[in-house]
């Protein structure tokens, strides 16, 4: 039977849970921030054995919404008709499906053709990733980086940078202040503030999400260059948001950092590292993540690809529709963004 998983069951629904997005601490940050929260739970002898945590966004202008179901297993079929049933109750066109699975020779779905399910024109989650096995010593780890990155490594040793575990809302806030300067630079999105601090705030106090900052020395002061923060869950470690200084880059705390990180995930119990998200086994040197590509690539990290995005198609009518007026809109952005440069 499946049905919606009540509070008290929030334990178990974590340990099923396939990556952070999946976890009940996530889904109450993301109700704190306006989205309707649907937790699915499949239950046998009352054991719950299948989850599926799905958040539903209104479409702008409109009484239609979009489900999404990130990072979670490939739903079975029960499950599926389930998040079907949800999909019409809430008026959704779609429910956009991005399992947290690795890719192999079958199509994941295929055994479920009674279901309208096609391969998303739009993704949101990249299809790969770069995840390092925590299980190997020090040593072993130091041995498969890039050569130059276990020299930058040295160089922030000598340069005297400090990593830290942060716990205090002033070091949150100065993560904050160097994450909009980062984007701002570099001209990536970043979510606002508020949702950042809510996240921070829902997350951290449950040991779902930490934060590690970088600093040095500078005529007795000490001075963040770089601020990530870490999402643990389920012997897994993740690494989703960072941001660094345009300052004194030439000390490498980055890659001072990413040791650092390696080294707290393995005293944390974790048992590999994903790095949450990387281009393809062919990336082009001028696409604008082939930097940050390049430095997660430095560690050794195998090269993870995921079976994709796929719609659930509620409202094949609307689907359609929609996906004119999103393609649309993608063009306008397009040349408007060429005209303002």
């Amino acid at each position: 039977m499946i049905t919606n998983v009540k509070p008290e069951d929030k334990k178990e629904f974590n340990r099923l849970a396939y990556h952070p997005l999946q976890s009940w601490e996530w889904g109450e940050f993301r109700q704190k921030t306006g989205i309707e929260i649907i937790r699915l739970g499949k239950y046998q002898k009352d054991k719950l054995t299948e989850t599926a945590q799905v958040s539903i966004h209104q479409i702008p202008f409109t009484s239609w919404t979009i489900g999404y179901l990130p990072k979670s297993k490939i739903p079975s079929s029960e499950m599926l008709e389930k998040l079907s049933d949800v999909g019409r109750k809430y008026r959704c066109v779609f429910i956009k499906l991005e399992p947290n699975v690795v890719k192999n020779d079958s199509l994941p779905f295929e055994s479920n053709s009674k279901f309208l399910i096609v391969p998303s024109p739009h993704p949101l989650f990249t299809q790969f990733t770069f995840q390092l096995d925590l299980s190997k010593s020090e040593e072993e780890l130091l041995k498969i980086m890039h050569p130059k990155t276990r020299y930058n490594i040295k160089v922030a040793q000598k340069n005297n940078v400090i990593i830290t575990e942060e716990k205090n809302p002033t070091a949150f806030n100065d993560y904050l202040n160097l994450l909009f300067e980062t984007t701002k630079r570099q001209g990536f999105f970043a979510h606002n503030k508020t949702y950042h601090q809510l996240m921070w705030e829902t997350l951290h106090p449950k040991g779902l999400a930490h934060l590690l900052t970088a600093k040095i020395n500078i005529d007795g002061k000490s001075v963040v260059l770089v601020a990530w923060v870490l999402f643990l869950l389920n012997d897994i470690l993740y690494y989703p948001y960072g941001a660094s200084s345009d300052k004194m880059r030439n000390v490498m705390a980055s890659n001072l950092m990413m040791w650092e990180a390696i080294r707290f995930g393995k005293r944390n119990g974790a048992k590999v590292f994903d790095l949450w998200g990387s281009l393809g086994p062919n990336p082009d040197p001028k696409d604008p993540w082939f930097g940050f590509h390049r430095f997660k690539q430095g560690y050794g990290a195998k090269l993870i690809e995921f079976e994709g995005s796929f719609d659930l198609v509620i409202n094949p009518a609307l689907y359609g529709i929609y996906n004119t007026i999103h393609n649309l809109r993608q063009i306008f952005l397009s040349i408007k963004g060429r005209r303002d440069k």
